[in-house]
């Protein structure tokens, strides 16, 4: 056993991130599991609160394409409602592609994407709720006054003021991402601006907003403090996108959550005899914790590489290292954050990268890791056949070298369960699921008049 397994212990089960932080009670807790307390049901208390106004405006703009550089893609395109808030996709296709979900092509001619979006755009279920302190899968977004904004953030000391929250932070950094929505320097001056410096983006953008007046006249009667279009700056379209994430996706209506509530007969059988292992055996909830079931934390599952990921500047190849690009500590190397479970069995990909096309497969993988890496194949991602990126997808995955660096990197000790343990796990993870649908929907138009995905 090695020196992490001492420490902690071992039968720690995550869902895409590894656990072994020894979380074992919540102050209120309303039972218990083999020593686990299951946490209360979620209410609308535990969520930020939000402005229904601000709310419908970001609706309107999470679908809008005037926020990317080359006016083809939106927040919507790669999480969309029809989706359960992703794309369907193992990695994204971002700013050139064409139609949406699994139908979703790397665009043609001159359009068409350079490269992959580096890792699986993440859910956006029950993000409003006010103990999230990180965001994104490296957490290159957190709640921290480092630079004296409130935040650590890719923006540092360049981040806008006036934001409401980190949900609202979050909304401003995939409209600087040449792969997501900002597209390439060559086509469009957003995208330039992002190569200058991050905060030269924000202002281009919102020279598009203060051109549409129906955007101009909402935010007016949102706010009374803004009397023309000039009064607008990029916090005031990051709040509004937040307050939408904040209020569209809320899942507290789970069978779970009904279970938490006091109702016994909300989970079946085998979600039941799921729940238990959940919380004992498998050991899942020392990481997926409390009423977020997430610790916050980054951990290393091993999951296999593919894609261009996240490169830094010195780094020899195509690799993803995780929290530790964002860390500079070798110890986070091949980490990544605990996503939260509800409605996990609808957001799939599976994974960081999403590596797993099926919930069962992640799940075997979190029981033996390094079996789940020898075993897996290339076949078994759902990528957007292209005939220039199909050559380089698994370079990564290939080299002997970095193979070896993930095998070695690995928080998690096996846990043997059968089929049938399996099976009833799974059925436990099904039963996190709620709304999928949203409180307001996708809007049909648009102020800009752009298409809607």
């Amino acid at each position: 056993m090695n020196s992490w397994s001492r420490r902690f212990g071992q039968g720690a089960l995550a869902i895409c991130g590894v656990v072994l932080l020894a979380i074992t009670a919540v102050p209120t807790a309303l039972a218990d599991m083999d020593g686990r307390a299951l946490p209360p049901p979620l209410t609308n208390a535990d969520f930020h609160d939000f402005d229904p106004a601000l709310a419908e405006i970001g609706r309107l703009l999470f679908y809008d394409p005037i926020l990317s550089g080359n006016r083809n893609i939106s927040c919507g395109t790669c999480h969309h409602h029809d989706l359960a808030t992703g794309d369907g996709l193992a990695l994204g296709v971002g700013e050139g592609g064409e139609g949406l979900g699994i139908k979703r092509t790397t665009g043609r001619g001159d359009a068409r994407i350079e490269k992959r979006v580096p890792r699986n755009a993440s859910p956006m279920f029950n993000l409003g709720l006010r103990e999230i302190r990180v965001l994104f899968h490296d957490g290159r977004l957190s709640v921290d006054d480092i630079f004296g904004n409130g935040f650590n953030s890719p923006a540092e000391e360049y981040l806008p003021s006036g934001l409401k929250g980190i949900l609202a932070a979050q909304a401003l950094f995939p409209l600087t991402s040449e792969t997501e929505m900002a597209g390439n320097p060559e086509e469009n001056k957003v995208a330039g601006a992002a190569y200058d410096r991050i905060d030269h983006v924000w202002p281009l953008l919102m020279e598009r907003v203060w051109a549409i007046p129906a955007y101009v006249d909402l935010f007016r009667q949102a706010d009374p403090s803004i009397e023309r279009a000039g009064d607008l700056t990029i916090a005031h379209v990051a709040n509004a996108l937040g307050d939408f994430i904040n209020s569209e996706w809320r899942v507290t209506d789970s069978a779970f959550d009904r279970y938490l509530a006091g109702d016994p007969t909300a989970l079946p059988p085998q979600a039941m005899s799921g729940m238990e292992l959940f919380y004992g055996k498998a050991g899942c909830s020392s990481c997926h914790a409390g009423q977020m079931m997430s610790d916050q934390g980054f951990h290393a599952l091993a999951l296999p590489h593919f894609g261009p990921g996240r490169t830094r500047v010195f780094d020899p190849y195509v690799r993803d290292v995780g929290r530790m690009a964002e860390s500079n500590r070798l110890e986070d190397a091949y980490r990544f954050r605990t996503p939260m479970l509800r409605n996990v069995a609808l957001t799939g990909p599976w994974g960081h990268n999403g590596a797993y096309a099926t919930l069962e497969g992640i799940v075997r993988h979190h029981l033996d890791p390094v079996a789940g890496f020898e075993n897996w194949q290339p076949d078994m991602v759902q990528l957007p056949a292209d005939e220039r990126l199909g050559p380089v997808d698994f370079i990564a995955f290939e080299d002997s070298r970095e193979r070896a660096r993930l095998k070695t990197r690995i928080d998690i000790v096996p846990v043997a369960l059968d089929d049938s343990e399996v099976a009833e796990l799974i059925a436990f993870l099904h039963a996190l699921s709620g709304n999928a649908k949203g409180r307001l929907g996708r809007p049909e138009t648009v102020p800009s008049g752009l298409p809607v995905d």
